[in-house]
């Protein structure tokens, strides 16, 4: 048994309880209360505001896989008929992906001089990795079902982490004619990594089969989804997470939240009740201004005898009609009604006015959880040019970052298992690559470039970079990329052909350099 601590008397404390012992006492009860209930107010639980707030215990695992399925259902059903779930998801992947990422190779020439020998033969090797990565990544047979290329593959792998939390990328090799390198790649969904005979075993965690370390071994996956009707029977295949050589054969690419999580969570996790019911609301907002547009006359008579009697509206509608009627609102429309019938009309007030404040008010929650600004999640820019580049350079972290994920996660292993088959079938050389690990780290460095971060005002955007590029803080490469998503390497022999051209062809130079000069801003 604890021992109870009494908080020790201070200052203040003795001079209260040498005036008004009553009141020290007090005093000193109430510090001892609050020593023995903690001092934060979010932990205690027998406040009303927190008293029916029930939390899950355990670890990652405990608490996210028996949720894995349903939070996946969810997702991919906002995904297919919530339009604000679908633009967040394609917002994401537009500006992490665009066009595709695609490597510029940066070997480590200090290391690998002494083998290369010289420098031409460094920029000849990196010229060559790149051109023989590009080769491989534009044709359709990188995909083992020859659907995809390397840009559009990195797509669906970016799209399904979102939508499902995680996805699996089977390394595989394949030969086919026509084709240099027999390097291919097989996406296997989320569903389809399942523990076998669904059984959860301390070792193998939602179809993970992992060591003491929590390191993975193994892979176990169905042959095709659980959830599929037909004829095959489940069978699963059982994957070494590495070959015999020590590399990665089953890339599991997913973002890791909690330390020991096996299984990804997907993207849309924190705010499906929110979307789910905003999606409820514009519904039925939309329903109740399609009502209100309706303008339907009744007439009453006190003879039986009306205008019309009212009829269904088809033939198929004459058994309604018989058991009392079905009749539907429409614009301009006449009904007659039985005498002593009265009709009274609901005004919805509709379209309602609060609508767009409310609905801004939720996309801004929601755009906080999924690293959205709210200018960017709705494609609205209304505010000041200041606002809308703070909106952008935020976004840009989010979108910069998950593009430096992904690159590590699916691009960077790929391209070096590709290069890696190159060199095997000496169509690159790389002298010392297979026998010393750093020497091959040195061969396959790389950097990723994507497209470029959208720019307001291209005009205060390119001042910008030839600032930083005279003050030595930037390089034109560097630049190049963020301004355009370019490589500089190749854009600077055709400038300096273009430029033989012009002189040759007498045409005036072009001026260098851009006018600073102090302008009025709008």
């Amino acid at each position: 048994m604890n021992k109870l601590t009494i908080p020790a008397l201070n200052l203040i404390d003795r001079a209260i309880t040498y005036f008004n012992p009553v009141k020290g006492l007090s005093r000193l009860e109430a510090r001892t209360r609050l020593a023995l209930m903690g001092g934060y107010t979010g932990a205690r639980t027998g406040r009303r505001q927190t008293q029916s707030w029930q939390t899950p215990k355990g670890s990652a695992d405990t608490v996210t896989l028996d949720d894995l399925p349903m939070l996946r259902d969810r997702s991919r059903d906002l995904l297919r008929n919530a339009p604000l779930a679908t633009g967040a998801v394609n917002t994401v992947i537009t500006n992490v992906i665009g066009t595709g990422l695609r490597p510029q190779s940066h070997i480590d020439r200090d290391i690998l001089l002494p083998y290369l020998k010289t420098e031409n033969k460094i920029e000849e090797f990196e010229k060559k990795a790149e051109w023989i990565f590009k080769i491989w990544a534009d044709n359709r047979d990188c995909d083992i079902s020859r659907s995809q290329t390397f840009t559009e593959m990195q797509s669906l792998v970016l799209r399904s982490c979102l939508e499902s939390g995680d996805v699996f990328v089977l390394r595989k090799f394949k030969e086919r004619s026509g084709t240099p390198l027999g390097t291919t790649l097989q996406i296997i969904e989320a569903d389809r990594v399942v523990s076998p005979n669904f059984y959860q075993d301390p070792n193998i965690k939602a179809g993970v089969e992992i060591d003491k370390d929590g390191a993975p071994l193994a892979y176990h996956i169905l042959n095709r989804d659980p959830y599929d009707v037909g004829e095959e029977k489940l069978t699963w295949t059982k994957i070494p997470a590495f070959d015999f050589a020590g590399y990665r054969q089953v890339l599991h690419i997913f973002n890791r939240t909690r330390p020991g999580l096996t299984r990804g969570i997907p993207y849309l996790a924190p705010v499906i009740e929110s979307l789910k019911q905003l999606d409820r609301y514009t519904e039925a907002e939309i329903m109740a201004a399609v009502i209100s547009s309706m303008f339907t006359i009744f007439v009453k008579t006190e003879s039986e005898e009306g205008l019309a009697p009212m009829t269904p509206m088809s033939v198929g509608n004459q058994n309604k009609m018989e058991r009392g009627g079905d009749y539907k609102l429409s614009p301009g429309a006449i009904l007659d009604l039985q005498p002593n019938e009265g009709i009274e009309i609901a005004d919805p007030k509709r379209p309602n006015q609060a609508f767009d404040g409310f609905v801004q008010s939720i996309l801004r929650q929601i755009g906080v959880a999924l690293e959205i600004p709210f200018e960017i999640l709705i494609k609205h820019f209304t505010a000041s040019y200041s606002a809308a580049q703070a909106a952008l350079v935020e976004a840009w972290k989010a979108f910069s970052t998950r593009r430096k994920w992904l690159s590590q996660q699916f691009c960077q292993p790929i391209y070096e298992a590709v290069i890696t088959e190159a060199i095997a079938r000496g169509i690159i050389e790389a002298p010392g690559f297979f026998a010393d690990p750093f020497l091959r780290a040195a061969y396959l460095g790389a950097d990723w470039i994507g497209p470029p971060r959208g720019q307001i005002d291209q005009l205060k955007e390119i001042k910008a970079a030839d600032y930083r590029v005279r003050l030595g803080i930037s390089t034109l490469a560097e630049e190049t990329a963020q301004i355009t998503g370019g490589n500089w390497e190749n854009k600077h022999p055709q400038r300096a052909k273009e430029q033989r051209l012009r002189r040759k062809d007498g045409l005036l130079e072009e001026q260098s350099g851009i006018d600073y000069s102090e302008e009025k801003e709008e």
